[in-house]
């Protein structure tokens, strides 16, 4: 089973439309499932519209809580706060507590419970692209990288209940813990850049954490006709590290068309220069070395 992360240095790279494109080239080719693990910002349901199967609760981090019957008042939970979330009435604001649990430890008369909160929610779903695995975390809610694992992990499980051979990760921008626990145990990586100052500063740090964590990785720049000259400069980088080069998707009005009727690029409208733009980074994507050690080739996706 190979797994392939979709990820960008920033946001608005253009990442999950790329994405949706790609599961729609998956399902012509392959038995995959797919996986939102953009979980700060899930929008790959905006274009998979996944019917949900099944719901569950996702149990994150703790928040402290006073026990008015036990707590004498002594003070010392508000003297070693240092968020400032215990009031003077001695109540926990949980806006203010960030769940470090200093408070319950140090209480002298054991006042203080830290029961798990509810963060947030995840599904597995069906689309018209295969099962889906995706999630919902609360307004201000952490435990982002904890969730990400979990989705990762539910994808992993029902693509061997259904015998799928492929599983396509939307993962989250930048270099967090939310993207260290996308990345972990992928077989490629696919990095979506666009042509800008911030995009090759930011696609660098992206390849050093997949360098660490011994992902292989590829580049994609997206949008690449806004700054030719800053799409070379990237690739010259790409190149310098060792970073295999997919390819350049333009800047087309038809991909916010095609978001805006809540379709991937390949539902909407005629066949155009950019949809074979994005077979070919597909191709070449699906076989390259690092989804096929033993050189083996997937001919179905290959363009002809």
């Amino acid at each position: 089973m190979r797994e392939i992360v979709i990820i960008s240095g920033k946001g608005g790279t253009g990442k999950t439309s790329l994405t949706a494109a790609f599961a729609a080239l998956a399902a012509e080719t392959n038995n995959s499932v797919l996986c939102d693990a953009d979980v700060d910002a899930a929008d790959l349901h905006l274009l998979m519209q996944p019917e949900v199967q099944q719901r569950t609760d996702f149990m994150g981090g703790s928040k402290a809580q006073i026990n008015p019957e036990l707590c004498t008042g002594c003070g010392t939970c508000r003297t070693i706060c240092r968020f400032g979330a215990i009031t003077e009435q001695f109540e926990v604001d949980p806006i203010r507590c960030e769940g470090c649990g200093v408070c319950v430890d140090f209480c002298p008369v054991s006042a203080i419970d830290f029961p798990v909160q509810r963060c947030g929610e995840w599904y597995i779903s069906n689309t018209r692209f295969g099962p889906m695995v995706h999630a919902r975390l609360g307004i201000a809610e952490e435990n982002s990288g904890k969730l990400v694992s979990l989705v990762r992990k539910e994808a992993r499980q029902l693509a061997e209940q259904r015998g799928a051979d492929l599983i396509l990760t939307d993962g989250p921008p930048g270099i967090g813990c939310p993207v260290i626990a996308a990345i972990g145990g992928a077989t490629a990586l696919v990095i979506v850049v666009e042509p800008t100052v911030s995009g090759i500063h930011d696609m660098e740090r992206v390849i050093d954490l997949a360098a660490h964590f011994r992902v292989p990785g590829m580049v994609c720049v997206n949008k690449f006709d806004l700054n030719l000259e800053m799409t070379e400069a990237i690739e010259q980088m790409a190149q310098k590290r060792n970073i295999a080069l997919l390819g350049r998707a333009p800047f087309d009005p038809v991909f916010t068309h095609s978001m805006v009727a809540g379709k991937t690029l390949f539902e909407y409208g005629e066949e155009t220069a950019t949809h074979q733009r994005v077979r070919e980074i597909w191709a070449k994507i699906i076989n390259s070395p690092s989804m096929n050690p033993l050189g083996i080739v997937d001919f179905k996706a290959t363009i002809q």
